[in-house]
């Protein structure tokens, strides 16, 4: 017999006289005559009441279905004589496959969410847990929809780089060499031609850069895979290790590229609103009560534009103290992006042209600028809750004004020729963004951690699973 899974069981429009269902035990009720026995195999969120009568023959396998074990039950699928279920079924074979004792660490109570990063191998069957990470699939899945719909192509860029494409330094470095004995060449200091590459080599930031040969041949790309940023920072909106979506798009600017942007976070919430609705509602009931409001206003209301100089003058007029103090020439931190999202516009907002001095060498320096006041065509899309959910650009196709960039930025020149070679050979311009996956998840959800939307976080300290 096939299985049948718990969410094609609540769904079946007609009872059944055979059924098999395999999961895990939630919960058990007995009485004199009959037990009931939870059943979840993570399919949805509710689980599906098993009645066994004490007549069955091997009732005795009952007594050994603890929460937290696995079972296996053959029955007939048959309308639930209680409240709050359509169906239920009547076992007519009831197996323990695998059993759980009392020190399975899920028992039917509350649980922090500390408490859970540390069982990362058993949280995914809580019900919070696998309501985050089958939405993270379905998300997943709907940014593949997004840009094939599209005529985008899905490029799989390296994880292993030699370049950093974003100037930063943060990178993980990869090596075979022997750290306790290094080689050394004659100046004593390490001989990075003895490794595995032959020169220093990292764990990717972005797959950006590759993203544009591939845009500059194919026209339309997009990329979705793990980067890596070694930063030392302990927030919960960081992490070590998170997933990049990067669109980049051939005779496209930054207009085009916000436009892109918008219609890219509302598919996204708009999927998920339709196709993860019960989870959506559990996290409204227990995680963020204002969290279905707050995803339809986004889906309604247009995003706001708005300049950085304009954002500037907006948060030095606020009366507020920063932790921060903002100026021009400042990055935006966190506190200014949500004042902006969340009390200012009480919408997402796109905020773009940047100075050029605190932004990537591949940015385009905006016509026109000011000498004193130089901006680049940048735009980061800010989101109530979260703050900046996209960073992107208008890349720079002018060969010189590249090369400036590179240098303004202590760049070599040899380590990117290939770069530079895109801006020789039929440049054009360009431009694309990068969305982190696990910030769009914490929109989604309402949860308030990065940790708790990627199922085995990497933070500084942690490497655990």
């Amino acid at each position: 017999m096939q299985r049948t899974l718990v969410k094609d069981a609540h769904n079946a429009t007609a009872a059944a006289d055979a059924i098999l269902l395999q999961g895990w035990v939630r919960t058990r009720r007995d009485s004199k005559a009959f037990s009931f026995v939870e059943l979840n195999d993570g399919s949805c969120l509710k689980g599906l009441q098993i009645v066994v009568d004490a007549s069955l023959p091997d009732y005795a396998q009952v007594a050994r279905a603890h929460t937290g074990a696995s079972i296996e039950v053959r029955g007939k699928l048959v309308a639930s004589q209680g409240q709050g279920q359509k169906w239920e079924v009547v076992a007519t074979e009831f197996k323990v496959v695998g059993e759980a004792d009392g020190t399975y660490p899920l028992q039917k109570k509350g649980h922090t969410l500390e408490f859970l990063r540390e069982i990362a191998h058993l949280r995914p069957r809580s019900n919070l847990f696998g309501a985050v990470f089958r939405v993270r699939s379905r998300l997943a899945y709907a940014v593949h929809q997004f840009f094939q719909e599209r005529s985008f192509h899905y490029v799989h860029t390296p994880i292993i780089t030699a370049s950093d494409a974003e100037g930063a330094g943060d990178m993980f470095r990869v090596t075979t060499l022997d750290l306790e004995n290094p080689p050394r060449g004659e100046d004593k200091h390490v001989d990075h031609t003895k490794d595995f590459f032959g020169k220093k080599t990292f764990l990717t930031v972005s797959g950006q850069l590759e993203g544009e040969i591939f845009a500059c041949a194919l026209s339309n790309i997009y990329t979705f895979g793990p980067t890596f940023r070694a930063e030392n920072s302990n927030t919960s909106r960081h992490a070590a290790e998170f997933w990049m979506i990067e669109p980049e798009m051939a005779f496209c600017d930054l207009q085009g590229d916000m436009d892109l942007a918008e219609a890219f976070v509302k598919h996204l919430i708009r999927d998920v609103r339709t196709h993860c609705a019960a989870d959506l509602e559990f996290f409204s009931k227990f995680v963020d009560k204002d969290l279905l409001p707050r995803l339809d206003f986004v889906l309604e209301k247009p995003f706001v534009r708005c300049s950085y100089t304009e954002a500037v003058e907006i948060l030095e007029k606020s009366g507020k103290t920063w932790e921060h103090p903002i100026s021009w020439g400042a990055n935006l931190q966190a506190e200014h992006e949500r004042y902006l999202t969340e009390e200012h516009f009480k919408c997402p907002v796109t905020v773009y042209n940047y100075p050029r001095a605190i932004k990537a060498f591949y940015m385009r320096v905006t016509d026109g600028c000011a000498p004193d006041r130089q901006t680049v065509a940048a735009m980061d899309l800010l989101v109530p809750g979260i703050g900046e959910i996209i960073g992107g650009s208008q890349r720079e196709e002018r060969l010189e004004l590249l090369r400036e960039g590179m240098a303004l930025h202590h760049l070599d020149e040899k380590a990117y020729w290939w770069y530079l070679d895109l801006r020789r050979y039929g440049t054009v311009p360009h431009a694309g963004f990068g969305l982190g996956f696990e910030r769009m998840l914490m929109f989604v959800t309402g949860i308030g951690n990065i940790r708790d939307v990627i199922p085995f976080a990497r933070t500084p300290g942690t490497a655990d699973f």
